[in-house]
């Protein structure tokens, strides 16, 4: 691995970070579904080992609990389903990518959840159920964060690469 893509990883990694524990105030509220998109959008492959660096750095700061399990796919998940739709949505179509974050984050606690069928299927099954209302939330505040500051985020992290 080169120095530069290295610092690179260290940078975007430590502002996923930054970003989370600053908006943590806020129930559902958070630019890291936003920033994984972007990231995604125009460093590609990279956008992996950033998610890996991010998910260590939150179970370092809170524990590696069974929560900190669902970041290990969670994240990736919308990696993935981001490289699969940028083949049909144009990078420029802000509201079309608002729409992608606004499913991601009504279906954010179903997926969480799935880590908790190790559990029992019924404790994941009313753990979901429980926290629709936050999935509500987090599908309004991603859609509302990408209309607002996709395009600017952006343009700055392709200045940036």
């Amino acid at each position: 691995m080169k120095t530069k893509e290295l610092v690179t990883i260290a940078i975007l990694a430590a502002l996923l970070y930054i970003v989370q524990v600053a908006f943590s105030f806020l129930p559902n509220i958070e630019l890291v579904s936003l920033l994984v998109l972007v990231y995604t959008l125009v460093f590609d492959k990279m956008t992996l080992k950033i998610i890996a660096v991010f998910i260590i750095l939150e179970g370092v700061q809170w524990g590696f609990g069974l929560w900190w399990w669902s970041y290990i796919y969670v994240w990736p998940i919308l990696y993935f389903v981001v490289r699969w739709l940028k083949n049909f949505i144009r990078i420029d179509d802000s509201i079309s990518w608002a729409v992608v974050l606004g499913f991601y984050g009504l279906f954010f606690g179903m997926l969480f959840s799935l880590a908790y069928i190790l559990i029992s299927p019924s404790y994941a099954f009313t753990y979901w159920v429980s926290g629709i209302l936050f999935d509500v939330i987090h599908c309004i505040g991603n859609f509302c964060l990408c209309l607002i500051a996709y395009k600017p985020l952006y343009a700055i992290l392709k200045r940036f690469r």
